[in-house]
C-alpha cells in the first residue's frame, strides 16, 4: 500500500517546500523515514516551521530556481542528494491576446528554465557520487496532456516538463538516474481554493471543481521514490476522481 511505503536513508531536495504540494511531499518523505530533507524556498524563513517540526533533518536552502548561480549554489551544498522533487512553479490565467511578454517569459523562467537547471545540476551530483545514481521526480500537471482555457503559458510549459522528463530518464540511464513525473490534478492547496468559487471551463462557463487532499500527493511520490532504481514510474497521474479532466471540455 502506498500509505506504507518507507525510503529510510534517503536524501532529498525539494524546491518549493515551504507550501502547498513541495510541503507535503517533504512532510511525506520525512515521515517515511528520509534521513534528510533539503528544503528550498525563495524566502528561507517560509521554512522555519517546517525545519523547528523536524528539527535537523531539515536544511533550509534558499532557492529561486530561475537564478542559474542560486541553483549552482544549492548543489554544491547538497552534494549527497539522492532525490529530487523538482516542484517549484508559477501560474497565469488570462487570453492569449492579453498577455504581455513579461509576463510569459516569467511563467517560462520558473515552469521550464527552473526544471531544466534544477535537473541538470542534480543530474551532474548523482552521476558523480559514489555510488552513483539517483532519482527525479518532476512535478507535471494534467495540463501537460490536457489544457485549460486561458492558460497558454502554464500548459506549455508543462507539456514542455514532459519533455524534460522523457529525456533525463532516456540520459540517466548510463548513470543508474531513474526520472519519472507526476501529473496533479486538483490538490486542496493555496492555489485551488478559488474553484471552490468556479473555474473557467473549456465551454466558457463556470463551474466548482472537486479537490482532494493534498496528503494523496505525498503518499503517490513517497511511493514513487521507494522503487529501487532498477524500476521506474514514468509517469503517475494523481487527481480528484470526480474532477473534469476525463471528458474535460
Amino acid at each position: 500500500m502506498l500509505g506504507s511505503t518507507r525510503i529510510e536513508g534517503s536524501v532529498a531536495l525539494v524546491t518549493g517546500a515551504n507550501r502547498g504540494i513541495g510541503r507535503a511531499i517533504a512532510e511525506a518523505l520525512l515521515e517515511r523515514g528520509a534521513e534528510k530533507v533539503y528544503a528550498t524556498a525563495r524566502d528561507p524563513k517560509t521554512l522555519a516551521a517546517l525545519q523547528e517540526r523536524y528539527g535537523s533533518r531539515v536544511v533550509v536552502l534558499r532557492l529561486d530556481v530561475t537564478d542559474a548561480d542560486q541553483v549552482a549554489e544549492a548543489a554544491r551544498a547538497a552534494t549527497d542528494v539522492d532525490l529530487l522533487f523538482n516542484n517549484a512553479g508559477a501560474g497565469l490565467t488570462k487570453p492569449v491576446t492579453e498577455i504581455a511578454y513579461p509576463e510569459w517569459q516569467a511563467v517560462v523562467d520558473v515552469n521550464l528554465t527552473g526544471t531544466f537547471l534544477c535537473a541538470q545540476a542534480a543530474f551532474r551530483v548523482m552521476a558523480a557520487q559514489d555510488p552513483r545514481g539517483g532519482r527525479i521526480i518532476n512535478n507535471g500537471s494534467i495540463s501537460a496532456h490536457v489544457p485549460r482555457p486561458q492558460a497558454i503559458a502554464y500548459n506549455a510549459t508543462k507539456h514542455a516538463v514532459t519533455g524534460i522528463t522523457k529525456s533525463l530518464s532516456l540520459e540517466g540511464r548510463a548513470f543508474d538516474i531513474a526520472c519519472g513525473q507526476i501529473d496533479i490534478g486538483n490538490a486542496a492547496t493555496e492555489m485551488t481554493e478559488r474553484m471552490s468559487g468556479g473555474v473557467l471551463q473549456a465551454d466558457g462557463s463556470l463551474a466548482p471543481e472537486p479537490t482532494m487532499d493534498v496528503g494523496n500527493v505525498g503518499r503517490a511520490v513517497a511511493y514513487m521514490a521507494s522503487l529501487p532504481l532498477d524500476a521506474n514510474v514514468q509517469t503517475m497521474t494523481v487527481m480528484a476522481t470526480k474532477m473534469p479532466f476525463v471528458g474535460r471540455g
